[in-house]
């Protein structure tokens, strides 16, 4: 098993009961995404998705914020003036673990927004798979009110999970919002009590852990496919995950499910997983 400990300066791993607990790890900046940053949680996140003891990440903030955006003076001010080809690396780097990574990430993903949630932060929260956040938690989209349109693909996270009038509302206003306005929304899956965060977070990850790790990630990858492509696109799509599933699967999860269910009736599907 990897040894995580200390391991980088700005992103804190801890592995319990098969769960990664990823903590982004600035909390003097609340959190906020610089160039070193964005570099260990590529890092982070390529070491925990080859690691069989890690079932399921779970991405949070350290303090009392989960990610205050951009480091506007590392990321922005300070590169400013750089060669052409080193912004274009340092944005690279910043898009790699943001989306590229995570939203297909082959383990299933929560963001425990725990606090801030600001601008460029919108682009991991909506790549996670899952999202809870205490009710109390702040999220908004500042970049109005600094004299820039919001970057990366915050504006792609918004249309993708929240309504067209609600979205532009803030991203035009720069209001902030609540967790459990962003639960109303649809930005987040639940709002709950920030002394119940952990737990709520924790039960739902280890119910992820248990499922099948093959057909699981087949199911997520399809969704979020499925979602661009056309109804016959999906069609072929998704019957191909489905074969590759099967093939791919140690567990035969398919057909122990089905022996469970049609021949030994000791399953309910909807209500129980098959049997592990």
């Amino acid at each position: 098993m990897p040894e995580y400990q200390d391991r980088w300066k700005t992103v804190k791993v801890e592995l319990e009961e098969g769960i990664a607990w990823v903590t982004l790890n600035r909390p003097e900046k609340r959190n906020a995404m610089s160039p070193l940053l964005n570099t260990e949680m590529r890092e982070v996140l390529e070491a925990i998705e080859i690691d069989e003891a890690a079932k399921v990440l779970v991405l949070t903030g350290a303090g009392e914020s989960w990610s205050a955006g951009m480091d506007l003076k590392e990321y922005f001010r300070e590169i400013d003036k750089a060669p052409e080809a080193f912004q274009e690396k340092i944005r690279r780097e910043a898009s790699t673990w943001q989306w590229k990574l995570l939203r297909m990430y082959a383990k299933p993903t929560i963001a425990m927004v725990n606090g801030w949630c600001f601008g460029g932060a919108f682009s991991p929260l909506v790549a996670c798979d899952l999202a809870i956040a205490s009710e109390t938690a702040i999220f908004g989209l500042s970049e109005i009110n600094w004299g820039i349109p919001p970057g990366n693909l915050v504006s792609k996270a918004m249309a993708d999970t929240v309504g067209h009038r609600k979205a532009l509302e803030y991203i035009m206003t720069g209001d902030t919002f609540t967790g459990a306005q962003a639960a109303e929304f649809g930005l987040v899956n639940k709002a709950v009590p920030l002394d119940r965060l952990r737990e709520e977070t924790r039960t739902l990850a280890l119910k992820l852990a248990g499922k099948n790790p093959v057909v699981l990630r087949a199911a997520k990858h399809g969704f979020k496919r499925c979602r661009e492509l056309t109804w016959e696109q999906s069609e072929d799509y998704l019957y191909a995950k489905l074969d590759q599933a099967m093939h791919r699967d140690p567990e035969h999860g398919r057909e122990q499910g089905l022996k469970q269910f049609l021949d030994e009736k000791s399953i309910k599907p909807g209500l129980q997983s098959y049997k592990r």
